[in-house]
């Protein structure tokens, strides 16, 4: 693995102090040195519609071509609802959109669920990967990352702090690095 890739970071959630983002941030220091990470904002995103293509908001070209030169794509986010955040699925859409021409297609990714609550955000990475089968997105299948009582997981400072927890992720960390590898190609 000699080569760097360039790994967009979307969060599902937006808020300040997001329990994924935290954890996102925290695993970044576990990766591989040759994954370069950027945390990729979609809470700025216009609501997807078609009829916005004739005159493309500002901020959907941006997000467009920041998307267009990354790697891959690692997705940390909660439940909401037993699915994704509206705000992860509405950038999905954009990143897809117009037809053909799509940011997210053959780009590796990985999914990352987190939560308080003991189910780890389960509903939210399987509704997830149904959109990113049809995006042609190969996705790491395992280790599978959901991230129960991810609350007690992280210190005031955002480090890990169960030692098993560490070593599982950047065990998964390690994995990403080697399925981007795999799909460089793709």
């Amino acid at each position: 693995m000699d080569s760097v890739y360039n790994i967009a970071i979307l969060v599902g959630s937006l808020r300040k102090a997001s329990l994924n983002k935290k954890l996102a941030e925290a695993m970044t220091r576990l990766a591989p040195e040759n994954l370069k990470f950027e945390f990729v904002s979609i809470g700025d995103l216009p609501l997807y519609n078609e009829e916005l293509e004739e005159d493309v908001p500002a901020a959907w070209a941006n997000f467009r071509e920041t998307m267009k030169d990354k790697d891959g794509v690692l997705f940390y986010t909660p439940e909401y609802n037993r699915s994704v955040p509206a705000s992860l699925k509405n950038a999905i859409d954009v990143g897809s959109r117009p037809y053909g021409q799509s940011v997210w297609d053959r780009k590796p990714a990985a999914i990352v669920t987190a939560s308080p609550g003991a189910i780890a955000g389960f509903g939210a990475n399987h509704h997830l990967r149904q959109s990113l089968v049809f995006l042609n997105m190969p996705t790491l299948q395992q280790p599978e990352a959901y991230i129960g009582a991810v609350n007690k997981l992280l210190s005031e400072e955002g480090e890990i702090t169960n030692e098993g927890s560490k070593e599982f992720l950047t065990t998964f960390m390690s994995a990403f690095a080697s399925w981007v590898e795999r799909h460089k190609d793709y």
